[in-house]
């Protein structure tokens, strides 16, 4: 079932969740003269501190928390998601303020698309932030959109195909010449199964490869720079990690093929006199080799070129950049944004054409949910060169 922003329902939760917005906001001003909001309270109430009773005697402890909270998420992939998320930020014994707070969150969501999805993307420091313990793990039924192989597929080959997904891919790092330059590496495996597709549809008959399954095992080599001042909003530094990955059946894989990724971000406070922020990404994904469907580069998510469907476009090769403006108000816990972006899928450089780069743009509202973790709540809308435009609900920011 595939539910449209102008669905009533859809109407009806978007209005809920700003009700619930505004009621926290006047809950938290009255609460303020105690030094303590009302939503401050809240989120207490779903806190939990696991070393509470060590650093009541060792006052050098990192005061350790397991924030849980209920999730409402929004994306035109998923319709409507309900689950629970606990995000889990700590600090080893010895750390002290020049180690960043490690954080593991966990989510389980259910969606009105029948999907659901268990997923972990931790970032772990050890002491001193000697090493950085990386990775992602998933496991979800996951229904996808599918309209070919291209640059140009049409919108009338749009068709769904169900399949199960589990990830694992830990990556060990460490420090290397400079504060926050990191060499590494570990493993991925991602694993396609009971994959079930339309019956005489565009999947069946062109039977691209892995079009039914497949298991990609391989080891991968990384990099890693993290100047961020925060992990999850950050308001300065940089961050760049590139990955390399060498697939192969004699490791236990369906397919032999390379895959190498790049993530790259700056952020930096616009003025002195507040607090606004200017954040810049750049992702790319090159594949090569005999890649199956699960590997091939997605256009399209609540990350990056928002406002496109995941999958709209789908190739072995992915290039795309986006630049957000975040605008903070004094003594507010809202906040706007307005973002803009440019990417395209390509088989070959050669076909790389810059006249040809899909475009979006959109604007966003931001309500911040943990004043000292800086995490927020995101409601955004975001258009395309060629799309009519999708909403996004989730917790913490895009990138």
């Amino acid at each position: 079932m595939k539910y449209n922003p102008s669905n009533n329902f859809f109407k009806r939760v978007v209005s809920l969740f700003f009700a619930l917005l505004l009621s926290l906001t006047v809950y938290s001003q009255e609460g303020e003269s105690k030094n303590e909001t009302g939503l401050d309270k809240f989120v207490e109430y779903f806190t939990f501190y696991p070393n509470k009773d060590k650093v009541a005697k060792d006052s050098t402890l990192y005061l350790s928390k397991i924030i849980t909270a209920p999730i409402i998420s929004y994306s035109p992939e998923t319709s409507l998601g309900f689950g629970v998320g606990a995000k889990y930020l700590f600090k080893f014994k010895g750390s002290g303020d020049e180690t960043r707070t490690s954080n593991m969150p966990v989510s389980m969501l259910y969606t009105l698309n029948n999907q659901f999805f268990i997923y972990s993307g931790f970032e772990i420091f050890t002491n001193q932030e000697e090493w950085v313990i990386s990775g992602n793990l998933s496991f979800q039924n996951y229904p996808k959109y599918y309209y070919g192989i291209g640059t140009d597929t049409p919108e009338s080959n749009e068709e769904i195909y169900d399949t199960y997904q589990f990830l694992i891919e830990p990556i060990l790092l460490k420090r290397a010449f400079a504060r926050y330059l990191f060499l590494g590496g570990g493993v991925r495996y991602n694993k396609i199964y009971k994959t079930k597709v339309e019956e005489n549809g565009l999947l069946d008959t062109t039977r691209p490869t892995g079009y039914d399954g497949s298991t990609s095992t391989g080891i991968e080599l990384a990099v890693l720079y993290d100047s961020r001042d925060n992990i999850l909003n950050a308001s300065k530094g940089w961050y760049f990690e590139l990955t390399r990955g060498f697939y192969n059946t004699s490791m236990g894989g369906t397919h032999d093929f390379d895959l190498t990724r790049f993530d790259l971000r700056h952020y930096f406070k616009v003025s002195a006199s507040n607090n606004d922020v200017i954040a810049l990404q750049a992702v790319g994904h090159f594949a090569n080799g005999d890649v199956p469907l699960s590997e091939l580069a997605l256009l399209g998510n609540e990350q990056i070129m928002r406002g496109y469907l995941e999958g709209r476009f789908i190739e072995e090769n992915l290039l795309a950049a986006q630049i957000e403006y975040r605008k903070t108000f004094k003594d507010s816990r809202f906040g706007l944004v307005g973002f803009i972006g440019a990417g395209d899928v390509f088989n070959k450089t050669t076909d790389l054409n810059i006249g040809d780069l899909k475009l979006n743009y959109g604007v966003g509202l931001r309500f911040m949910l943990d004043k000292k973790e800086k995490l927020n709540i995101r409601f955004d809308y975001g258009a395309g060169k060629e799309t009519d435009g999708n909403f996004y609900v989730n917790i913490a920011e895009a990138y």
